[in-house]
């Protein structure tokens, strides 16, 4: 078991663990200022993370499996803070960010679409300008100044995050395609995408409050569209459109 306490997206939150590896999963977020929300998980908890996981397999047409026990807590704890999190405006959204010359840069799409691997090809292409803010699950805090991804430790099995906080350019819904190819894309052309990749709370009761801040993150941030190739024109191009 380990104690311990973590900082993103400008709160804090004490966690108590079954397994010291969540510790070290945790090692670029940990801080010693006075926690906000206290996270405790019990074995109960890592029964309702299967049975979740479960039944998104199901929904998305995947294989179920059987994951892991620490891999099962780490889920609890991030669904703890994205809960806490959505109450004070912060939305989590599955998406690959990355941040250059300080802005970040979030890429979204239906998985195996290559999110990954695009901002893997920004990366290469724009050496130490570059930095991951997190590969799979940033959160997104609105603010009166505008929207600003945050990174977090889940981030996929890659493991590629940063602490840190950058003002949020824009989100870009990716396909793949023989050519690249990006557009402005509509508030209501992208919701429904935003609305499935960004976590809803338990709640039924903050559905209208979920789809009000999903909606807002439309209307705040600029929304792209793009077909893409694997190859590294495809990084500056779409950097050449949402950069400006």
């Amino acid at each position: 078991m380990a104690d311990f306490t973590i900082s993103l997206a400008g709160h804090s939150f004490r966690i108590h663990s079954l397994f010291e590896s969540t510790r070290e999963y945790c090692k670029r977020y940990l801080t010693e200022e006075e926690p906000e929300l206290q996270v405790e998980v019990l074995r109960e908890h890592l029964a309702f993370e299967q049975q979740m996981l479960d039944q998104e397999a199901e929904e998305e047409g995947l294989r179920k499996r059987k994951f892991q026990e620490p891999f099962l807590e780490r889920t609890a704890i991030q669904r703890a803070v994205a809960e806490f999190l959505f109450d004070r405006g912060a939305l989590m959204l599955h998406g690959s960010t990355v941040a250059v010359d300080g802005r970040a840069y979030l890429f979204t799409a239906k998985c195996g679409t290559g999110k990954s691997t695009h901002t893997r090809l920004w990366c290469e292409a724009f050496g130490n300008r570059a930095v991951m803010v997190n590969d799979d699950k940033p959160f997104l805090k609105l603010a009166v100044d505008g929207v600003w991804a945050c990174g977090s430790p889940w981030s996929g099995k890659h493991g590629l995050d940063t602490n840190l906080t950058a003002p949020l350019a824009g989100i870009c819904i990716l396909q793949r395609g023989k050519e690249n190819q990006i557009t402005p894309c509509a508030s209501k052309e992208a919701l429904p995408m935003l609305l499935h990749q960004s976590y809803c709370p338990l709640d039924r009761e903050k559905q209208p409050a979920f789809e009000a801040l999903v909606n807002k993150l439309a209307e705040t941030v600029p929304l792209w569209k793009m077909e893409c190739t694997k190859d590294i024109e495809a990084a500056l191009v779409a950097y050449d459109a949402m950069s400006k």
